[in-house]
């Protein structure tokens, strides 16, 4: 059996076989393990529901005069995504009045 470099690789014993599909298989459940994890709707919620929590104190801190949070870029960019959402809700309703009105 010769290796990725061509050199020589002694065949391993059965212990060692068996001892490698071991790691293999805790590895692979780790893994497993950590994308249920991952894709889990509940698990994906919380964190949603956390970052618009997280928004909408850092919004606040910024009508406040606190600025923009430097040391997340992801949480500034949530800031204003959450400022021109509630400009554009404004406009809309301000649209509709003035559309009811005329």
């Amino acid at each position: 059996m010769s290796g990725t470099d061509g050199a020589e690789v002694p065949p391993l014993s059965q212990s060692q076989l068996e001892d490698e599909i071991a790691r293999t298989r805790a590895e692979l459940a780790g893994t497993i393990d950590e994308l249920t994890t991952r894709l889990d709707p509940r698990v994906q919620a919380k964190a949603a529901a956390q970052q618009a929590k997280q928004a909408a104190s850092d919004t606040g801190a910024f009508l406040t005069g606190g600025g923009l949070p430097e040391e997340d870029l992801d949480r500034s960019r949530n800031v204003k995504l959450l400022l021109g959402a509630v400009v554009a809700g404004a406009a809309l309703i301000a649209a509709a009045v003035l559309r009811r009105r005329s």
